[in-house]
């Protein structure tokens, strides 16, 4: 048996990511992860068969030559041959059970990340196209480019880069980290360790897209696991949707009642709606008897109830989102109008907007429509009852959701949900995003970093910029400097004018000048023209 964690948090009266966290082992392994489900040929196969998904692919791949098997993806005969890319994975420490692990980037990779950085700083593309033509497998790059891929709609050479960097990394790994253990931590404090879980999480979203939820469950899970206490890239955030739509209703309630106590699951907006609609289709489950439909009704009912009273602000988007025109008593009472959406804090109207642009699909099937109905009606009969349990939610709402953490805004990035991302504050969207690293923490712990390149003068004339064109290291305003400084400066000066005067030789003497196209054929068609 694989042996698996949970991630608990001390209780607090905060939001989850207010809370204190320790980790604790159980027997039962909750984020079970098997080699073969982080494979999404193997979804695909059992939807489609074998023969559909890897169509003529098998003489092809009894003639390639010897790969590096993976688990993450599987390499292609149109990758670039793979050789050593100067990545490699340390192992840091090893305390109370867990392995903490960290990439390490050697002194030539060190230099191929300079130019990176200069190629983004060029805003030019071909600029990463160029640098990966000379270094296929550098990773940063291969997920920038894969960004602009994605956005020029290319979306097939978006997923490759992703996955060509996925591949990069895990030949790149340890002989002791695992996939599946759940005792492997990579710190995304480390710049070297963000690029494997960003391109996790980039994949994860390619998954999802090409109908493999299970596949994008399983990712989720070891994206949890690799950084469980600080939740880097939000996962809590997406779990639910893969839950639902991978029908893993057994593992997201163990989840909820596992996590509820220790990290108030229930104050995120996602998990407060997603664990109910998942009870819900339990009970519609033919397998299970009618004790367990009725329990898992019940609950449903109960948890959804709940969940209105605290969100009341989200029921009109998402019957807005399902194209569900409410009934009079429901449009018109001031519990769920427009005064509720308006008093929404701000980071709470993030939470809502990101779990609506994203799970609204869920809702849209008539019987779950049905059973919503029928407990909004209830919940109106408590407003109206005014029972206590109204002002608690209020206060709570008050209370917090008043600044979303980094890890939050850093999910929404990632996801590119519109209405979530039009929601970002300005100090967010003030500042350069990077695809490769955005939002990086503010604590980070870089093992090296970028030197610092000269200054040219700001003030430097358009002769100076066209000299500079010419010589690189030409400086005329710096040499004249030196001239007045120097006795000796005006023989550099001279020099410097010489080797300019040289330059110029060598580009006139390189010119060609190119004699027009003749027409072979005089008498032809232009024989009417005088």
């Amino acid at each position: 048996n694989i042996e698996s964690i949970l991630l608990s948090i001390e209780s607090s009266s905060g939001p989850p990511w207010q809370s204190q966290s320790r980790l604790v082992t159980d027997n039962r392994p909750l984020l079970y992860i098997e080699h073969r489900s982080l494979n999404p040929e193997m979804e695909l196969k059992r939807y489609f068969g074998a023969r559909a998904v890897l169509g003529d692919q098998r003489p092809r791949q009894r003639q390639r030559q010897y790969v590096r098997s993976t688990w993450l993806t599987a390499p292609k005969d149109t990758w670039p041959r793979h050789s050593k890319t100067g990545i490699s994975m340390v192992l840091l420490e090893t305390r109370r059970g867990e392995q903490h692990f960290a990439f390490e980037h050697n002194r030539e990779y060190q230099l191929v990340q300079f130019k990176f950085l200069d190629a983004v700083e060029s805003m030019d593309p071909n600029n990463l196209v160029l640098l990966l033509q000379m270094n296929p497998y550098h990773v940063d790059s291969l997920l920038q480019l894969s960004d602009v891929c994605r956005m020029q709609e290319d979306q097939e050479m978006a997923r490759d880069l992703i996955e060509r960097a996925l591949y990069t990394l895990e030949c790149a790994f340890h002989p002791v980290f695992s996939l599946t253990s759940g005792t492997c931590r990579l710190d995304y404090r480390h710049p070297e360790n963000r690029a494997f879980q960003l391109a996790l999480f980039k994949h994860l979203l390619f998954l999802e897209r090409r109908g493999c939820p299970r596949t994008a469950l399983e990712v989720c899970k070891l994206l949890l696991s690799l950084d469980p206490e600080n939740d880097p890239l939000c996962m809590l955030l997406m779990v639910d949707l893969l839950s639902l739509r991978a029908r893993e209703y057994t593992f997201f309630t163990r989840m909820f009642q596992e996590w509820e106590g220790h990290r108030n699951l229930s104050q995120l907006p996602n998990f407060a709606f997603s664990v109910p609609l998942a009870y819900f289709f339990l009970s519609q489950q033919e397998d299970l008897s009618e004790a367990e439909q009725s329990r898992a009704r019940e609950q449903a009912d109960s948890l959804i109830q709940q969940a209105l009273i605290m969100f009341p602000s989200a029921l009109m988007p998402l019957l807005d989102r399902c194209s569900v025109q409410p009934d009079p008593v429901v449009a018109s009472h001031a519990f769920f109008g427009l005064e509720a959406q308006l008093s929404v804090p701000p980071a709470l109207s993030q939470l809502v907007s990101l779990y609506l642009g994203r799970s609204h699909a869920l809702w849209k099937d008539p019987a779950v429509m049905a059973w919503l109905e029928t407990n909004v009606h209830q919940v109106l009969r408590v407003v109206d009852a005014k029972e206590p349990i109204l002002e608690e939610a209020e206060q709570k709402r008050k209370a917090r959701y008043q600044n979303a953490p980094r890890n939050v805004y850093r999910h929404v990035i990632l996801s590119e949900i519109r209405e979530a991302t039009a929601a970002l504050p300005p100090e967010v969207t003030a500042q350069p995003i990077m695809g490769f690293d955005p939002l990086p923490p503010l604590d980070s712990m870089a093992s090296y970093s970028r030197p610092e390149r000269a200054a040219h003068p700001a003030n430097e004339s358009t002769l100076s910029l066209f000299f500079r064109s010419l010589l690189p290291n030409f400086n005329l305003q710096g040499d004249i400097r030196a001239g007045e400084a120097e006795p000796g400066a005006g023989q550099n000066l001279n020099q410097g004018v010489n080797r300019l005067m040289a330059a110029m030789r060598d580009m006139l003497a390189n010119i060609q000048f190119q004699e027009p196209p003749r027409d072979d054929n005089p008498e032809g068609d232009g024989g009417d023209w005088d």
